[in-house]
């Protein structure tokens, strides 16, 4: 369920009003937590995002574990700075996965893996705007180098590819942002052309791939990975309000 070793399993979720329903009639499923921030949302857009990412990942859980997906339970890792118990969230249970979940307007992403994982997710659009410089401006040097010689349009893809790269990679670890984003390099991706330059693989015990997404979305997973090579990922499509309507949870 959660890929061979060295192998990242992605599933992608996509809201839309039939996810939305369904995954609002199937609420009962998240903990107390879960259902105190969903009603914090007082845009119902943001509202159904929250619940269709939780409830899919749920589900896709509670196929991992088989068990139902109300009876799964979180915990926190130890964070790697500290040692406190505000890692990196875990699900708890014998032999279980590891997980990361990740969303924006439209989407969502579910990883699982045989090893600490991390998944983004973000809408194009955003790096397009007249946040683009702000955002660039939070990357590493070499990283900041290497877009600054680079033209429209492809400034803006390279800059979504290192983005979605360098979370990813800090969702893995647990770390946040606490260390800040410039202390990271991870570059663009093999995947994102020749116009990238040189880029490392990911951070020394990571490796790092894109995600294939719909088109205005950019997508990359991190993998633990003494090798540091690119991780092999294996997408699926997730029909949430199918695999609900048929009991899959």
């Amino acid at each position: 369920m959660s890929g061979g070793a060295g192998q990242a399993r992605v599933w992608r979720v996509e809201v839309t009003a039939l996810s939305a329903a369904a995954a609002t009639e199937a609420r009962w499923v998240l903990d107390r937590e879960e259902t105190r921030r969903a009603a914090t949302f007082v845009r119902a857009a943001d509202r159904e995002l929250y619940l269709v990412a939780h409830v899919a990942l749920r589900v896709v859980l509670a196929q991992a574990l088989g068990r139902p997906a109300h009876r799964v339970e979180y915990g926190r890792a130890d964070c790697p700075g500290c040692g406190g118990p505000h890692g990196r969230p875990v699900a708890v249970a014998e032999r279980a996965p590891e997980f990361s979940l990740s969303h924006t307007d439209g989407l969502a992403l579910i990883a699982l893996a045989d090893r600490p994982v991390g998944v983004d997710v973000e809408r194009r659009a955003v790096f397009t705007g007249s946040d683009g410089p702000d955002i660039a401006a939070q990357l590493h040097p070499a990283e900041r180098a290497a877009l600054a010689r680079l033209p429209e349009p492809q400034w803006a893809d390279a800059l979504l590819a290192c983005w979605v790269r360098k979370e990813a990679h800090l969702k893995g670890t647990g770390i946040g942002l606490a260390d800040g984003l410039a202390e990271h390099h991870v570059g663009f991706g093999q995947e994102s052309g020749s116009w990238a330059g040189p880029t490392p693989a990911g951070p020394a015990g990571w490796g790092l791939a894109g995600v294939p997404v719909p088109a205005g979305y950019g997508a990359a997973v991190a993998l633990r990975s003494t090798a540091g090579t690119a991780p092999q990922v294996r997408t699926d499509d997730l029909d949430l309000a199918g695999a609900l309507a048929a009991g899959r949870w």
